[in-house]
């Protein structure tokens, strides 16, 4: 029997909807990629805890860890305490650290799991920073701590550091003083003003041709501590511009949420492989997370059309996802682990799940649909029609 529900559409009605009735994505096990993929991945809150969830964060700790077992299961690397975890938009720092502690203790269950940590600045307020120093020691108490734990960084971009800096030279100073201390290489992190508007200007100016020298200037002048960096600009050809200017063995992650599938494939250009390709830390890898698993083992065994059929009906959900405003593009993430079961509720931290209409869910849903990415369809229309009896449609 068809699966069948009524959804809204934008004129405000609502239409039947039938699902495909395609066979849910299902990658196949032990393929080791070619390309270094991490999924920055969501927390799932506790719906039981007394607290005031726009003021104070509770996280379910044991579903939130399950889904980084799920996340690994499938061949994806962890990036830990990222924006995707809400982190600056809910999570706090000691929240945080916490969230890697756990995360580096259930990897080491995990033959081969990836775990990369978010490094910033969130527990400094940008309006408390006065100076660079306070930037610098607020990155260095984080990095002591995720270090500690046996962490590997990834050095987030820090809005306290958007607010007192007032030239490139500004972060030249601060970068270079984290750099040198790092234990080990790390990744880097320019996320771009659509996802956090107190970012605009990172690197010491608008103009993103210059910014991306400044960066560039950051990484050759300590090459040997970085292993890459991952730019979320949602802007391929920059993308792909500042990827051949990487020194050799340096790394693009691409955090492009809407072009990422031709950007992992790559286009072959340059001397040097990772001139011509990207590798991936995405937010909507968590969301997509078996078909990134299958693309990826399809494009390791060189069927690269196999790999854009699989991850190319992903893109339209993706930008559906991450539409402006993109900073609520957590949201969406968050709902598709609950319909998909990896989650008993709908219900995040901050309150985050008021951020995105009915009508945005509901073509969320059909663009899932169409991408094979229901797990377990006939669960996930019954949510969906939780959602809608929520909102008043019977």
């Amino acid at each position: 029997m068809a699966l069948a529900l009524h959804l809204p559409t934008p004129a405000g009605a609502l239409a039947a909807y039938e699902l495909r009735g395609t066979s849910p994505v299902r990658p196949a096990v032990g393929i080791a990629f070619d390309r270094i993929a991490y999924s920055a991945a969501h927390v799932v809150a506790d719906p039981f805890a007394a607290v005031d969830p726009w003021l104070q964060c509770a996280v379910d700790w044991d579903a939130t860890i399950a889904y980084r077992r799920h996340l690994w299961s499938l061949g994806l690397g962890v990036a830990e305490a990222m924006d995707t975890a809400q982190r600056g938009t809910g999570l706090d720092w000691p929240t945080s650290l916490e969230l890697i502690r756990r995360s580096l203790d259930a990897a080491k269950d995990m033959p081969g799991a990836l775990v990369a940590c978010g490094c910033g600045t969130d527990h400094l307020a940008p309006e408390d920073a006065r100076s660079l120093d306070d930037v610098i020691r607020a990155y260095e108490e984080q990095m002591a701590a995720i270090e500690q734990l046996g962490g590997r960084l990834i050095v987030m971009a820090s809005r306290a550091l958007a607010r007192v800096a007032k030239s490139p030279a500004d972060y030249e100073k601060v970068y270079g003083r984290i750099l040198s201390q790092a234990k080990q290489p790390v990744i880097l992190h320019w996320l771009g003003d659509m996802f956090d508007p107190a970012l605009a200007g990172y690197w010491g100016t608008r103009d993103l041709g210059a910014a991306m020298d400044t960066a560039l200037g950051i990484i050759a002048a300590h090459a040997d501590k970085v292993d890459g960096i991952k730019i979320s600009l949602l802007d391929k050809n920059k993308e792909i511009a500042m990827r051949r200017r990487l020194p050799p063995g340096v790394r693009m992650y691409t955090g492009d949420d809407f072009n990422y599938a031709e950007l992992i494939a790559g286009d072959g250009h340059g001397t040097a492989t990772t001139h011509g390709r990207s590798d991936a830390l995405l937010g909507i890898f968590d969301a997509i997370a078996p078909a990134a698993s299958a693309a990826l083992g399809e494009l390791a065994r060189a069927n690269l059309e196999e790999f854009h059929a699989i991850l190319g009906p992903t893109v339209p959900l993706s930008r559906h996802i991450f539409a402006a405003p993109t900073r609520f593009y957590k949201t969406g993430v968050v709902f598709m682990a609950w319909l998909n079961g990896h989650q008993r509720h709908f219900t995040m931290v901050g309150g985050q799940q008021s951020a995105r209409s009915l009508v945005h869910f509901a073509e969320l849903f059909r663009l899932a649909d169409a991408a094979n990415l229901l797990e377990r369809p006939e669960l996930a229309v019954a949510r969906m029609k939780t959602l809608l009896a929520l909102h008043g449609v019977e």
